[in-house]
């Protein structure tokens, strides 16, 4: 099975990983993994002010901040994944990813925002639910 892990170095990814590593059909060599972070897009002025190098050298440092831990946590449990680092609208850029690359499942932690949050800002769950094919599980 092909399934791609979206992470964001929160809690709910630790959760994830957690619940990863103790459910054996998640694991073994019959399956592909890739690591999924999505860093949101900076302003269009602050990118303009400060350049395409420093903006892209700060977008390869966060994903480092969230994907190096979680791939050495992988790599305690035997687990090799591929990385991939995207930037835009998180939910949609994770379910575009997911759909495009024909992933078998994707599997991602949930914040548990309020109804509150959700309604002002909407959840990268949601947005992933609406516009993603591929079966998603989610870890709360």
């Amino acid at each position: 099975m092909n399934i791609l892990l979206a992470v964001d170095g929160s809690a709910y990814t630790k959760k994830m990983l957690a619940y990863l590593a103790t459910h054996d059909y998640l694991q073994g060599t019959a399956h592909q993994y890739t690591v999924i972070t999505v860093q949101p897009a900076l302003p269009a002025r602050a990118r303009a002010a400060v350049g395409k190098e420093v903006v892209n050298q700060y977008y390869a440092d966060e994903a480092d901040k969230v994907m190096g831990p979680v791939c050495k946590y992988l790599e305690r449990h035997g687990v090799t994944a591929q990385r991939v680092a995207k930037v835009g609208s998180v939910g949609e850029t994770i379910a575009k990813f997911a759909d495009a690359e024909k992933f078998d499942m994707l599997v991602m932690g949930s914040r548990g925002h309020g109804a509150l949050a959700t309604l002002v800002m909407g959840s990268v769950t949601m947005q992933v639910l609406a516009n993603s094919t591929v079966p998603v599980l989610i870890v709360r």
